[in-house]
C-alpha cells in the first residue's frame, strides 16, 4: 500500500483541484479545470507502467472516491444558478472517470510492451474520447432530461456554430469538443513527464 500514496496523492491533487476549477471560465468553451483534469491519465500511466494495472486500478477506485465526496460538497454549496454540483453533473463525473481511466488501464496493458511512448498515449487518447462523450452527453444532452427532470439544460442545448465557425450544434457539443482538444494537446505533452519518471524509476524500461 505504501507504494500507491505517491500515486493516490497525485490523483486525489487533481481531482481536486480539478473540481475546484472547473468552477472558473477560461475563455468561451472551457474552464480551468479543463487543464489539470486530464493529467489523471499520466498518473494512472505511471502506476500501470511502475507497479502493474491492479496497482493503477486502486489508484483510480480512490480517484473515484475523492470525486464523489467532491461532488456531495458541491451539491450542497450554491452558486449564481443553483448548486455547483447537480445530479446529473455528479453522474456524468462519476460514470466518466471510472469507465475513461479503466479503459485507460486495460489499453495500456495491451500496448505495454511496444514502444515507450505508445501505451501511454493511446491508451489517453482512447480514454480521453470516452471521458468527453460520456461527461458531456450524461450531463447535457436533452435527451437524458430524465436523469434529473428538475435540472433545466436548456442554455447547453442552445443550437450555435461549432467553436463558433462550425456547423449548428449544440452547444454543449462545442464544449465537449473544445476539452477533448485540450485533453489530447495534455495527453502529447505529458509524455515528457512520463519518460523522465519511468526513466527515473526503472532506467532500463525502452
Amino acid at each position: 500500500m505504501k507504494r500507491l500514496m505517491p500515486g493516490i496523492l497525485a490523483m486525489t491533487i487533481v481531482v481536486v483541484v480539478s473540481n475546484i476549477l472547473v468552477q472558473h471560465l477560461f475563455g468561451q468553451w472551457l474552464t480551468w479545470g479543463a487543464f489539470t483534469y486530464p493529467f489523471a491519465f499520466l498518473v494512472t500511466d505511471l502506476m500501470n507502467r511502475l507497479y502493474g494495472p491492479q496497482a493503477a486500478r486502486r489508484v483510480i477506485y480512490a480517484g473515484f472516491a475523492v470525486g464523489v465526496v467532491c461532488s456531495i460538497i458541491g451539491s450542497q454549496m450554491q452558486g449564481e444558478f443553483g448548486a455547483l454540483v447537480s445530479l446529473r453533473v455528479a453522474i456524468a463525473s462519476g460514470l466518466a472517470f471510472l469507465c475513461a481511466q479503466l479503459t485507460d488501464v486495460s489499453v495500456f496493458n495491451m500496448l505495454r510492451r511496444l514502444s515507450w511512448w505508445k501505451a501511454p498515449l493511446f491508451a489517453s487518447f482512447l480514454g480521453s474520447c470516452l471521458d468527453t462523450a460520456i461527461f458531456f452527453t450524461v450531463a447535457f444532452a436533452a435527451q437524458l432530461s430524465f436523469l434529473e427532470p428538475s435540472n433545466d439544460v436548456a442554455w447547453a442545448n442552445e443550437v450555435l456554430p461549432l467553436l463558433g465557425v462550425g456547423p449548428q450544434v449544440p452547444l454543449w457539443v462545442s464544449l465537449g469538443l473544445a476539452d477533448w482538444c485540450v485533453k489530447v494537446a495534455i495527453a502529447v505533452i505529458a509524455l515528457t513527464p512520463y519518460r523522465a519518471i519511468v526513466w527515473r524509476n526503472t532506467p532500463r524500461v525502452a
